[in-house]
C-alpha cells in the first residue's frame, strides 16, 4: 500500500480510551460531533456491532444534505474502530486509541482505493479531519469533564 492513498492524522487527547470510544459508540454523542465544523447529522441506521450498518445524512451549513453509508468492520472496545465507507468516496477508516501518558493518542487513518481519490478528498476536505477531532474534543469536554 502506498502512502499517497492514505490520509492520516494523530493527536493526544486528555481523555481515557473508554471515554473516546463512548463518543463513537453512543449515537447521540456521535451525531453531535461527527463531521467538519458547521455540519450536523441525522442518523437513520446505527448498528454499532461488527458487520453493523451506519446510514446517515450530513447536513452542511449551506443547507445541503449528503447521504453516507458505512459498515462497522471491526470494533475493539476502547482500542480500535474500523469503518468501511460504502459510498463515494469509498475508503476504510481506522480509529486507533492508545493510552499515552495521562491521555489517549487517537490515530485517524483513511485508506482510499486509489491515490487520485485520496488526493481529491485531501484537496476538497482540507482540514476536515482535524475539525472533526476538534469537535470530538469539545463534546468530550462537555460530557466527561464539566
Amino acid at each position: 500500500m502506498t502512502e499517497d492513498r492514505i490520509l492520516r492524522t494523530s493527536r493526544i487527547l486528555p481523555f481515557s480510551a473508554k471515554e473516546i470510544y463512548a463518543a463513537f459508540s453512543t449515537p447521540d454523542l456521535l451525531a453531535s460531533w461527527w463531521g467538519p465544523e458547521g455540519f450536523s447529522n441525522s442518523f437513520e441506521i446505527f448498528e454499532f456491532s461488527e458487520g453493523g450498518r451506519w446510514k446517515f445524512f450530513m447536513h452542511s451549513p449551506d443547507g445541503e444534505s449528503y447521504l453516507n453509508e458505512s459498515v462497522f468492520e471491526a470494533l475493539v472496545p476502547d482500542a480500535k474502530i474500523v469503518i468501511h465507507h460504502d459510498c463515494p468516496p469509498n475508503f476504510k477508516l481506522t480509529i486507533a486509541l492508545t493510552v499515552e501518558g495521562d491521555g489517549t493518542r487517537l490515530t485517524w487513518e483513511q485508506v482510499f482505493d486509489d491515490a487520485e481519490t485520496a488526493q481529491a478528498v485531501k484537496q476538497r476536505a482540507g482540514s476536515a479531519n482535524e475539525q472533526n477531532i476538534d469537535r470530538l474534543t469539545d463534546v468530550l469536554s462537555e460530557a466527561f469533564h464539566t
